[in-house]
């Protein structure tokens, strides 16, 4: 679950240099999707929003699970049986993705889309889970049974009932790529936000940053700080809406595709990164690992860096932030 306030100033009647501010809002893949252009005109806004939206629905028909046609969705319901061939682009963010599982030791795994799903957070659940079942839940869970053939670009899920899910990275990557798409159509200025995966391009009409704020995972109504991202992204996991308590434990709706335990110890993870996409991977990654490894690995990667609050309110921030220089 991806919570994340975008709080820059943004009026589309304001003309400045001949340039307005436009935006648009509406709700794709089932969450919200806002893209928000500096353009010479309404008109051209219009037209890089709808660049933006076709770009949505074009990556969306190729790598969604929920999609029967989709060409992951043929990887997944030919798991065990046979690889299948993919586009380049597909093959590759499958790569990457596994590349992800393997720095965080499985924390983040693609495959996670064939657990079975005990766990609900929406308020029935009563009683936890046997040790047994929760076990059983993440059997086919593992990347390593995902193979790749590089020449024929195929991928084969070796066991029957595996399921390769890309929602922990897939929004990322929508959003890096509706970046590169408007650049290259000459829009020199603009902010994507794919359900809380957030980059951005330029600067504002009045030559500032766009500016991001996180919410305060203790009180969602407040911020806590605010950053500018130059030419930069970022991505905001939260569970402090969607949890259940048992015997005074608290557990997260992010599960370990490593253990099928729901995460415990954070709220909140921020990573900011130059790409929306591996920002998005490491977010899950992190919540998964906790605060002293999470951060481990996030000081030891160049260009990486992340906020995390931790179920006592406590924010920690990996090395190159100071969190106290963009408190609000």
């Amino acid at each position: 679950m991806k919570h994340f306030l975008f709080i820059a100033f943004i009026l589309t009647s304001v003309f400045s240099n001949g340039q307005i501010v436009y935006k648009k809002k509406l709700a794709m893949l089932g969450s919200p999707f806002e893209i928000t252009v500096v353009a010479k005109d309404s008109i051209q806004g219009n037209q890089f929003a709808e660049m933006a939206v076709n770009e949505v629905k074009r990556i969306e028909n190729l790598i969604s699970d929920w999609i029967p046609t989709t060409q992951i969705s043929q990887v997944n319901q030919n798991a065990g049986i046979k690889p299948i061939k993919v586009d380049d682009e597909v093959y590759e963010l499958v790569e990457r993705a596994i590349k992800v599982s393997k720095l965080t030791n499985g924390a983040f795994d693609i495959s996670y889309a064939s657990m079975d799903k005990i766990w609900k957070f929406d308020g029935s659940m009563k009683v936890m889970p046997t040790e047994e079942a929760i076990k059983k839940s993440v059997a086919k869970v593992g990347y390593q049974n995902i193979v790749l053939d590089e020449n024929e670009k195929t991928i084969f899920l070796k066991n029957e009932g595996m399921k390769l899910g890309l929602g922990g990275i897939g929004q990322g990557y929508i959003a890096d790529k509706i970046k590169a798409l408007l650049q290259s159509k000459g829009c020199t200025s603009g902010i994507v936000n794919v359900s809380g995966d957030i980059n951005t391009w330029g600067k504002q009409l009045d030559g500032k940053p766009w500016t991001v704020g996180i919410v305060n995972p203790m009180n969602k109504n407040k911020v806590f700080a605010t950053f500018p991202l130059e030419d930069s992204a970022v991505e905001t996991s939260g569970s402090y809406e969607k949890f259940v308590i048992f015997n005074n434990i608290r557990y997260s709706h992010i599960i370990d595709p490593r253990t099928g335990y729901p995460a415990q110890g954070i709220v909140s993870v921020s990573v900011f990164a130059k790409q929306t996409e591996i920002a998005d991977a490491l977010a899950t990654g992190i919540f998964v690992l906790g605060v002293e490894v999470g951060l481990d690995l996030v000081n030891q990667l160049k260009g990486i860096e992340c906020i995390i609050v931790d179920d006592k309110g406590k924010i920690h921030s990996s090395k190159g932030i100071n969190s106290k220089k963009y408190k609000s």
